[in-house]
């Protein structure tokens, strides 16, 4: 009698778990600013408002592309994990880190922290993921569960990723993710291209919005649909920017002062050491542009102890860029993202989310410490904090 009471006890306990038992799919739509669906028509995203929690989620600095998304991954700033920008030099490595050369973006030394789907997976949880930065490099010698690699052509289309994540989902329970994480990058090539304010991104906001709806129709059609919660958010916004907003640097500047200018929001100059007062000096006093010695960068851009980044940071102000010709495209990121133009959209709703709940303006570090919370895994140490994001779920 007393070996069926510990078994009764058991299989009530195992089923408890079962019950409890949540997936997350997480959805990063680069470039979406925060107000695209107060400026265009998005019926789905506000239904997940309806029916979930909104919230504008504010990105790292600098609001670039590579260091964003893998600051959601590992809960790090950028100057704490390492990609502080989509292209750095390394002084150790004595090399230009590019996220389109597959040299670099390809090795794992480069990436810091730990994401989360290591994290998970140390703690015996599937992970799966689509084109999210990282994924397809062995950070800490490990990949997700289920990944695939952005370098490989043809590459997925978009309804072709969300089919994968769907595939993923149906797998045998014992084999499926409890957590998936999705990255499509068009409402970023719309904005660059045309503007956050045009028809053409109009339109592919409308179009992100109905492929939202078809990924969550698809969720709904599991057997255990209840017990999904979807997240959709983005790594940075989008400003418009224009040719006659140049600030020029280079001709204030000798050739022998530095090894390298990179980038143009923020410029990272890398000096020659006797030199860098001398750039300082040079670029200081002008207009439109914020100049700083990498150890005088602003304590609330947590940006300036890392080695890769440059000596002096020339930063923009909003709509400006660093640049020495006369073209751009229309729209561009990278700057303070304390500006609204920078921030992002975040919609999440499921079994963990509340209902109809609008909650307060969180910082990106902390999509690691919700994502560890919903899986009810023991996360890393982070410049996250799960306080931020809390008050959004379910207690």
């Amino acid at each position: 009698m007393k070996k069926q009471i510990i078994s009764y006890f058991l299989w009530c306990i195992a089923l408890f778990a079962q019950a409890e038992k949540h997936y997350t799919v997480i959805v990063s739509l680069d470039g979406f600013r925060w107000d695209y669906p107060q400026m265009y028509e998005t019926p789905f995203f506000d239904q997940m408002a309806r029916e979930g929690v909104k919230a504008t989620m504010i990105p790292s600095f600098p609001s670039k592309t590579f260091p964003n998304h893998y600051t959601m991954a590992t809960g790090l700033v950028p100057d704490h994990h390492g990609i502080v920008a989509n292209s750095f030099w390394d002084p150790e490595r004595k090399e230009v880190y590019k996220m389109n050369k597959p040299a670099t973006r390809n090795d794992a030394s480069y990436y810091g922290g730990e994401p989360i789907w290591v994290t998970a997976q140390k703690q015996g949880i599937k992970t799966g993921n689509v084109y999210w930065v990282g994924s397809d490099i062995a950070v800490k010698g490990e990949h997700p569960t289920y990944y695939q690699v952005y370098d490989k052509k043809p590459r997925l289309s978009q309804t072709e990723r969300v089919a994968e994540v769907l595939r993923m989902l149906r797998l045998p329970e014992a084999d499926r993710p409890q957590l998936v994480m999705l990255y499509f990058e068009d409402s970023d090539t719309y904005g660059h291209t045309y503007s956050p304010f045009s028809q053409e991104t109009r339109k592919c906001i409308a179009r992100l919005d109905a492929l939202m709806r078809f990924l969550w129709e698809g969720l709904q059609s599991l057997p255990f649909a209840k017990d999904v919660n979807l997240i959709v958010t983005s790594d940075h916004g989008m400003a418009t920017v224009s040719a006659d907003r140049f600030v020029p640097i280079k001709h204030l500047l000798k050739e022998e002062w530095y090894t390298l200018i990179d980038g143009n929001l923020p410029a990272q100059i890398y000096t020659q050491p006797q030199f860098r007062d001398s750039v300082y000096h040079a670029l200081k006093d002008l207009n439109h542009v914020r100049v700083w010695k990498k150890e005088d960068i602003p304590a609330y851009l947590n940006y300036g102890s890392n080695p890769r980044v440059g000596d002096i940071i020339v930063l923009p102000d909003l709509g400006w860029l660093v640049e020495e010709g006369n073209k751009t495209l229309p729209g561009a990121h990278g700057f303070d993202p304390t500006y609204d133009d920078m921030q992002v959209m975040f919609r999440a709703c499921g079994p963990d989310f509340k209902k109809g709940y609008e909650a307060p303006k969180f910082r990106n570090v902390s999509i690691y410490s919700l994502l560890a919370r919903l899986l009810q895994i023991t996360p890393e140490k982070t410049d996250g904090c799960l306080e931020e994001v809390e008050n959004m779920l379910i207690q």
